[in-house]
């Protein structure tokens, strides 16, 4: 194994010089064999005099590094690698999140660019690269940019390099079609909640866990993490403080905190299905830790059997497109259509920002807009500020204007199809 180390020549630290044949400026500086220790003379191309300079400058910082020595260079997809056993060392990450970081590692190790030396990436590599990842989805690109910035500010901090690739880079727009979590139809809920509170628990062991994310809001993590110690029956409440999680391996673990902090909230219970919780808190008694869901083992329950089960359900019962995610869509749909404030639903929901609120539920919430608008219209008659006939004057104008518009476009229709025939 050979590793790059500092070396005085000609009583400097290594010697910079451009090589008129090749055309490149040149970085000579020795290396020893870590297992004879034998000194090697090295050199390096360079494009730029500047170039040639950091490379040297970053060989210095790295005397008696032993990362550096143990990985011949530091490898990116290494030092990714060593950020990532930082943070759940410092406790600053989970093992769920942990283990998250490690598949976008190897997403990111499918290209060849990951294992090259930190020295030899280039922001236009980097940049053609990034280029490439328009197929995934937005949130996964921000992941795989997320260890690239890390992993060169890490470089940085520590001094292994002296300027960042990474700046100057430009995140690409997915061109991935996004997938939309649609809420039950009124009609179709009504269906679901009839079958749901008419089967017992015995033909279906997750109904309960369906109705409380259909009538409560909750996660399914949430919902499958409650024990009967969680259900305060006295206040009518569910206290929401913990979820379902998976560690490094992939096992299903009971995490200690929810998914965000705002996750943590009490959120009450509706009378209509209080009996039905009661019949599941009579079945936990029985198992460990009065956990209200488990599966047949006596395990915990993995959300992505819970949300299965629910497909076959619903494809039993006519009803199509929905995931249980869609479930808890479906109780901030009907919060917002009920009238509740954007403010209160966010405590609910358990979001960390009310924008998280007010972008999932951006379409609900314009659909309600214009009849919220007209309460202040009312509002500007009540008071005189405006008389009934400006407000009618006005809306005749946006009416002739919009029939005007539509007659245009029609007109520009009629010409494009005459055109093209």
């Amino acid at each position: 194994m050979v590793v790059y180390i500092e070396k005085n020549i000609r009583g400097k630290n290594g010697s910079i010089y451009y090589d008129r044949t090749r055309k490149k400026w040149r970085c000579a500086f020795y290396v020893y064999k870590e297992d004879t220790f034998e000194e090697i003379r090295k050199t390096k191309s360079f494009n730029t005099e500047s170039e040639a300079n950091d490379f040297l400058t970053g060989l210095q910082f790295q005397k008696g590094n032993d990362l550096y020595i143990k990985y011949n260079g530091i490898p990116l997809n290494k030092l990714m690698r060593e950020n990532a056993e930082r943070k759940l060392e410092a406790n600053l990450i989970g093992e769920r999140t942990y283990g998250r970081i490690l598949k976008t590692i190897k997403l990111i190790e499918k290209n060849p660019n990951s294992t090259k030396n930190i020295y030899d990436i280039a922001c236009s590599e980097l940049q053609s690269y990034f280029n490439t990842l328009k197929k995934y989805s937005d949130s996964t690109i921000k992941k795989i940019m997320e260890q690239f910035s890390q992993a060169f500010t890490l470089a940085m901090n520590k001094g292994y390099i002296t300027k960042n690739p990474m700046f100057g880079v430009i995140k690409p727009r997915s061109v991935k079609e996004k997938k939309i979590v649609r809420a039950l139809t009124i009609e179709e809920q009504q269906i679901l909640t009839n079958y749901l509170m008419s089967i017992p628990i015995e033909n279906e062991p997750y109904k309960v866990a369906y109705l409380i994310e259909m009538y409560l809001g909750l996660r399914i993590g949430e919902v499958l993490a409650l024990r009967n110690t969680d259900i305060n029956l006295h206040r009518n409440l569910i206290f929401v403080n913990k979820t379902l999680t998976r560690d490094r391996n992939d096992k299903v673990i009971m995490g200690n905190a929810t998914k965000t902090y705002a996750g943590v909230r009490e959120v009450p219970i509706p009378m209509f299905i209080r009996n039905e919780i009661i019949k599941q808190m009579v079945v936990a008694e029985k198992n460990k830790d009065k956990q209200l869901f488990l599966n047949t083992n006596g395990d915990y329950v993995r959300p992505t059997i819970a949300n299965d089960r629910l497909r076959n359900l619903l494809k039993k019962i006519g009803i199509e497109g929905i995931s249980s995610h869609s479930l808890r869509h479906t109780y901030g749909t009907r919060c917002i259509e009920a009238g509740m404030r954007a403010v209160a639903l966010q405590r609910l929901m358990g979001h960390t920002d009310i924008s998280v609120t007010l972008n999932t539920y951006t379409s609900v919430f314009n659909k309600y807009k214009e009849a919220e608008l007209e309460k202040v219209n009312n509002y500007y008659m009540a008071n005189d500020i405006i008389s009934s006939e400006d407000l009618l004057d006005e809306h005749n104008k946006q009416l002739n204007h919009s029939r005007l518009m539509a007659r245009i476009i029609d007109k520009l229709n009629e010409e494009e199809k005459l055109e093209r025939e």
